[in-house]
């Protein structure tokens, strides 16, 4: 229990204290005209936005089952969890997610691989396109199977009518919020999801504590309580990812670049939304280590969606429970709908196509959600596991970016460098040992995985520091 408020507490204190000294490295200037003030607004995606509305809308885009189904498959570890969550979420996360909105927001709300482009060079700038709309297909076919997959849980398990119709209705649900205006769809219906997140989030928290589950929660001691005794590197901080640091977040920090009125609004958006996924994640683990009496219970326990209602369910009662379990699938939705929108972003700035015209918008959505659509039918593991590491990977190079920007104009880029140098080693480690990979002996993919962090230390001072065209 103690353990839990601690990293409860810390991840309050890190948005006050560490959030504020990386606003001040960056060098916020309220002053300086946003995209939509300096004259990009175009109705669509250029619409400003209220810093509160566009901070509901920023954790309502990054918050899927990830913080969710990620921080129950992680609490097998047991408090490690708590660990990296809170480290990872404060030092690594919301500074990824921050520097990507606001090197957005300085280029004119464009998108991450434009931006990695723009601070890495071409190589990258490729690299990250092909991998960047993979993700997000990827991750929207994860968040249309994954609601429909709790919901049918709910209403019928095993019901493959109920099934496919959820995910008919939830595909629906997604062709509008990426093809109609930001303010006219997302903006209004997102309220409504926020409320159901926040309910959930709260009725949890505080259930935990009254039905005294919360004492079943262990404390820290640097053990590994995994009942399968798995590698906690760096197996964890990839189950991790959108409690911690995320990819992902990359990919949708451009969309409110493009709605906000004033810089100084950057922090509470982008900072401020990762730290609240990070006390989303907070929750669900310590539920997960409470409710089933320990990792063994946990892991006999089911699938990650019937983990879900049977927390809720067991510590809320039917009626709460059912609210909970909706707010639940609120967050896949919300995330789901805007991986779809910034694909169709990302598309029209590689192509330079104007996405003022709905015709426009059509012809790259279409076969966007034909693929996205098709993914669904694959088995959800799969899917998860390489959607994991793929957002992994691209929060490694949106890290570089940002180090790489500090380290231009003179400023403080040990904020990014450490964290992309340590993620950089988690990726490597992890797809060279993992059967989806290239499924290479622990000690081997480790040692590889350590020599490519030195490798891109080394190689970030010889091209970012050392150079006499920077600091200028």
């Amino acid at each position: 229990m103690i353990s839990f408020i601690v990293g409860v507490t810390v991840l309050v204190l890190g948005y006050l204290l560490y959030g504020k000294f990386v606003e001040k490295v960056f060098g916020t200037d309220p002053a300086r005209p946003t995209p939509v003030v300096g004259g990009s607004y175009d109705g669509v995606d250029y619409v400003a936005l209220d810093w509160k509305k566009a901070l509901l809308i920023q954790f309502l885009n990054i918050t899927g089952t990830g913080p969710i189904f990620g921080a129950i498959a992680g609490a097998l570890w047991g408090p490690w969890a708590f660990i990296w969550i809170v480290l990872g979420c404060v030092f690594a996360g919301a500074t990824h997610d921050y520097l990507s909105g606001m090197l957005s927001l300085r280029n004119n709300g464009a998108s991450i691989p434009e931006i990695i482009g723009k601070y890495l060079g071409p190589g990258a700038l490729y690299f990250i396109r092909t991998l960047s709309l993979l993700l997000l297909v990827l991750i929207g076919a994860v968040f249309i199977t994954s609601p429909a997959l709790i919901l049918e849980n709910l209403i019928d398990p095993g019901n493959k009518a109920i099934y496919y119709c959820l995910l008919a209705t939830i595909v629906t649900y997604y062709i509008l919020a990426t093809m109609l205006p930001i303010d006219k769809f997302i903006g209004r219906v997102y309220p409504i999801f926020g409320a159901a997140l926040l309910i959930m989030g709260a009725g949890i928290f505080v259930t935990l504590f009254t039905s005294g589950e919360i004492r079943n929660v262990p404390e820290f001691d640097f053990t590994n309580l995994h009942p399968k005794g798995a590698m906690l590197f760096p197996a964890l901080f990839i189950t991790i990812a959108c409690g911690a640091i995320s990819g992902f977040h990359a990919t949708q920090s451009p969309m409110m670049a493009r709605c906000l009125k004033n810089e100084g609004e950057g922090r509470k958006v982008f900072y401020g939304a990762m730290i609240l996924e990070g006390l989303v994640a907070m929750i669900w683990a310590a539920a997960a280590m409470a409710h089933f009496g320990g990792q063994e219970g946990l892991a006999a326990a089911g699938a990650a969606p019937v983990v879900v209602n049977k927390v809720a369910l067991g510590l809320m009662g039917a009626i709460g429970g059912a609210l909970a379990v909706l707010g639940v699938v609120a967050c896949p939705i919300t995330s789901g709908d805007t991986a779809f929108r910034s694909a169709r972003l990302m598309i029209a700035d590689m192509l330079r196509f104007d996405q003022k015209p709905f015709r426009n918008r059509l012809l790259i959505a279409v076969p966007l959600f034909a693929v996205g659509v098709a993914l669904c039918f694959m088995d959800f593991d799969i899917l998860w596991r390489y959607f994991a590491w793929a957002n992994q990977t691209l929060a490694t190079f949106a890290l570089w970016a940002g180090a790489a920007y500090l380290a231009k104009y003179g400023r403080n880029y040990w904020i990014a460098l450490i964290p992309a140098v340590f993620m950089t080693s988690v990726v490597v480690s992890f797809i060279c040992i993992v059967g989806i990979g290239f499924g290479l002996p622990y000690s081997i993919g480790i040692a590889l995985g350590f020599i490519a962090a030195v490798l891109g230390f080394a190689w970030f001072f010889w091209a970012h520091v050392n150079r006499p065209e920077n600091h200028t």
